[in-house]
């Protein structure tokens, strides 16, 4: 009888730790878009990475000589595809460029890239003005990344996705530099 009184209070301890120590909610983006604007629409143009976060560091490495990268993302050639392009600035000062297909999920704003069956893509809204989160998965590796429309979003917007994604238990954390000018984006 003792056994089954401790359990439940027990029970009813996690349950209540549980609801005060949640994490803060991140909505998945929905096909609806923005401002009535049907997805990708909202979210085409140009977006500058500014943070990621992941499990461990090693997930995070392909960023560790970056200091800033632009990319541009465009409708695709074909239905239900996106075009994205990047301009890479590494911090000795090289510009990589890079492109990526992206094939959108009917009715989902799940992303698939072109050659890379492993990977899968999702967008998530963010508290910050002009900011996306993107969680990246693929064969051994899940990151969130961080976007956002100004190359210096302001402090608090950075200082929210490291405290979501740290309660997400993703307790590695890296902010892109942003030191030197972004490259050019090159238009084909």
């Amino acid at each position: 009888m003792f056994h089954h009184i401790w359990a439940a209070l027990l029970y009813l301890y996690g349950f209540l730790l549980n609801s005060i120590y949640q994490c803060p909610e991140h909505s998945q983006l929905t096909t609806e878009g923005v401002d009535g604007k049907e997805f990708p629409d909202p979210h085409l143009g140009q977006w500058y990475f500014i943070a990621g976060a992941a499990p461990t560091k090693e997930e995070l490495a392909t960023f560790d000589p970056v200091d800033n990268i632009v990319f541009n993302m465009a409708v695709g050639s074909a239905p239900m595809q996106l075009q994205l392009r990047a301009t890479i600035r590494t911090k000795n000062g090289l510009c990589v460029p890079r492109k990526w297909i992206y094939h959108l999920s009917d009715g989902s704003t799940d992303l698939r890239t072109e050659g890379r069956p492993d990977m899968k893509t999702k967008l998530f809204s963010s508290a910050c003005p002009g900011g996306i989160m993107l969680k990246e998965t693929g064969q051994g590796y899940q990151r969130f990344l961080l976007y956002n429309r100004s190359p210096h979003p302001p402090e608090k917007c950075v200082e929210e996705f490291q405290s979501l994604t740290s309660c997400l238990d993703f307790k590695a954390f890296l902010l892109t530099p942003r030191n030197q000018d972004a490259c050019e984006l090159s238009s084909n």
